[in-house]
């Protein structure tokens, strides 16, 4: 895997999710224990979805350590500011509806539609990659072509 580029924002809720991560393996083992204890495990449901769940957390924490291992903070990089590039805050308007949207380029890792961080591997993040104020795009998607002007790009501070 190559360089993780994150937000300082997305840096530290991925670390934090490791720390949650870590306390459920803890909450994962007693329950383990004490679905043993009951006795005969052959047939304990408790017992199977406590290691059930231990397996997704043990895979959940792999991934989450290499992605950290991996993490460059985007917000240290000298990425210029005049286009779109990851980290940009960019407001477009949309030529159908003549509506504003405003996204944050972000990783796949940081993507989350309802906070408005696109991830630029996304077709829209990967078609307004490079391009400046001012310009206009048609961006092709499964449903159909998007047709926006890219009114402001901005770096977060």
């Amino acid at each position: 895997m190559d360089v993780v580029y994150l937000t300082r924002v997305g840096y530290e809720k991925m670390t934090k999710e490791l720390d949650e991560l870590r306390r459920e393996r803890r909450r994962i083992s007693k329950a383990i224990e004490e679905a043993r204890l009951q006795g005969d495990i052959s047939e304990n449901a408790e017992y199977d979805a406590a290691k059930d769940a231990q397996a997704h957390n043990a895979a959940r924490m792999a991934d989450v350590e290499v992605k950290l291992s991996k993490v460059r903070i985007i917000e240290d990089e000298n990425i210029p500011s005049d286009k779109i590039y990851i980290g940009a805050i960019v407001t477009l308007l949309d030529l159908e509806t003549d509506e504003e949207l405003q996204y944050m380029m972000v990783s796949p890792e940081e993507a989350n539609y309802e906070e408005n961080k696109l991830s630029i591997f996304a077709p829209i993040g990967k078609a307004l990659m490079g391009h400046a104020a001012g310009e206009e795009l048609n961006i092709k998607v499964p449903a159909g072509v998007l047709k926006y002007k890219i009114l402001k790009i901005k770096r977060p501070k």
